[in-house]
């Protein structure tokens, strides 16, 4: 049983995978911890404490409760039809960037095709979702919405969609801008090699969050369509 779910974006097996799996120090689709990378001058252990728990990823739908009267089996078969609809979203390459104080992996471009993917798995599985609560609500206007953004957090669960999307698979906590090039520069040798170049979008997974407040993958569904 998890407490919540999400959509995100997962990388297939293989360097990637693996690279950022030590980084974080999560596997979600293992669901187990991992041992860190060994980089000279940088204890790795403390940059992604933040982000850990989700593993890495890009949210494609950002996490929710399930709605009163639905099941997860037929969250999982809403992901299934969904995928076989969806045709893969193709990007040039992705790039460590520092933005709103964290490093992650970004497309080099936001395209007008991503938001649109993006923005019809938020919307199509939308019915999934129970309705934020006030806590929910306090907590995400902390974060300075726009009159827009808190609008999106209300209808559909989470302020920063459609024109306010941008994909990413974070890397980091918050980091101060010097600390963050350092960071950058130590982690560009191991990422360099093994960032896809055309980078594609070919599965969306469904995750899980466990009692122990770990995400973990459920599965992970090829776009067929």
């Amino acid at each position: 049983m998890f407490e919540r779910y999400a959509i995100f974006y997962t990388p297939p097996a293989g360097p990637l995978a693996d690279f950022t799996a030590a980084w974080l120090g999560w596997d979600s689709e293992k669901a187990r911890a991992v041992s860190h990378p060994s980089i000279a001058c940088l204890d790795v252990s403390k940059v992604p404490a933040t982000p850990r728990r989700y593993g890495f990823h890009g949210t494609l739908k950002a996490p929710f409760h399930l709605a009163s009267g639905c099941t997860r089996d037929e969250l999982m078969a809403a992901v299934e039809e969904l995928s076989t609809r969806q045709a893969p979203v193709v990007l040039d390459r992705l790039q460590p960037s520092q933005t709103s104080g964290f490093i992650a992996l970004r497309p080099h471009k936001q395209t007008a095709v991503l938001r649109r993917f993006a923005a019809q798995i938020v919307q199509e599985l939308d019915p999934f979702r129970a309705p934020l609560t006030g806590f929910d609500i306090d907590r995400r206007r902390q974060a300075g919405l726009t009159a827009r953004q808190d609008r999106q957090m209300l209808d559909w669960g989470y302020p920063f969609i459609f024109d306010d999307f941008n994909f990413h698979l974070t890397l980091s906590g918050t980091l101060d801008p010097t600390q963050g090039k350092i960071v950058m520069d130590l982690l560009q040798p191991s990422l360099e090699p093994i960032l896809p170049k055309p980078f594609s979008i070919e599965a969306l997974t469904l995750v899980g969050q466990g009692n122990e407040g770990m995400f973990h993958q459920i599965h992970r569904y090829t776009l067929t369509g």
